[in-house]
Formats: structure tokens, sequence, C-alpha cells
């Protein structure tokens, strides 16, 4: 399982790192992974519900213990999400891609210790476990003024606190 589970965040990070726009590819990677026991007769439901739940662009406000809000802004073509953390802190997040149970998003302005920043959250099917569906969250970036270590262990931070935050609720209806 634990080699399943570096394969698909490996998989999600190379494809992240082959799909950004910028010459220089980014020189830090961090995935993590949530795996969901879920009926399995009722695997599209289960689905469904855990998105509409916890997918949702700006629903990151409602699930991660860091956000105190999220607004959502569209600039010409291009759609956003300003969050205020907690601490009173914002990051500006630009939509580069959406599909069902998936998204991509560059973080555009931020007090965190990264630049060329992209992300992507999705909710897939577990390749092994019939049973299983997978909150995927994963990144690419570069340290901004702190040591590479200090900006991963920043990044990897903020995804454990939000994955373990839907483990803890995503049973509740």
């Amino acid at each position: 399982m634990k080699f399943a589970q570096g394969l698909v965040i490996a998989g999600a990070v190379a494809g992240m790192i082959a799909a950004a726009p910028h010459a220089d590819a980014a020189s830090l990677a961090v995935g993590k992974k949530l795996e969901l026991k879920v009926d399995a007769a009722k695997i599209n439901e289960e689905r469904t519900r855990l998105w509409a739940k916890f997918g949702g662009w700006c629903g990151i406000k409602d699930w991660h213990p860091a956000i105190a809000n999220c607004e959502e802004v569209t600039e010409g073509d291009a759609k956003f999400r300003i969050l205020t953390l907690k601490d009173g802190g914002k990051i500006k997040e630009k939509l580069l891609d959406e599909k069902p149970n998936f998204y991509r998003y560059e973080i555009v302005e931020s007090p965190l210790p990264v630049k060329n920043y992209q992300a992507q959250f999705a909710l897939t099917p577990d390749d092994d476990d019939e049973d299983e569906i997978n909150f995927a969250w994963s990144a690419v970036f570069d340290a901004e003024g702190k040591p590479d270590a200090e900006a991963k262990s920043v990044i990897e931070g903020i995804f454990k606190a939000g994955l373990d935050n839907i483990k803890a609720t995503a049973g509740a209806k």
C-alpha cells in the first residue's frame, strides 16, 4: 500500500512538473494522500458526496483548520480565491484547471516561503482497493526566503493538517 501511495504521489507530481508553464521546473515537490474506506457498491455516490463536501474551489474554508475564510473573485477570464488565514494572513490563488473531482492552481500572493508554486487537489478511486477512494494533494515549488527543507516542511504541514481534518470529518454526512 505504501509503495502504491508513493507511485500515486510521484505520478501526480511528475504530471504537474510536465504541465508547469514556466521554463524552469520547480525544485521541490510535496504530496500527501488520504485513503478513505467507502461502500464499494456506492463508490460513485460516495465520490459525489465527498467532493461536494470537501472539493469545491472555496470549500477549503470548511475543512482546513488554518483557513478562516475564502472569497472567490473573477478577474477577466481568470478565477481566484483569496484565503484569509486564522492568523490574519492572506493567500491569493489562481485556478488553472478544473475537472470533475479535480482542480489545479497556483499561488499568486502569499506569506508562505514559496514561489513558482503549483498544486493540485483531487479525489480518485483507489487503484488497488475497491472500497477506498483517495484525496490526493500535491505541489511543486521553489523555496523563497527560507531553506528548502523549511519551505517543504511548511507545505507538508499544511497538507497534513487539511487531510487529517478531512479524515476526522469525512464520515459526517
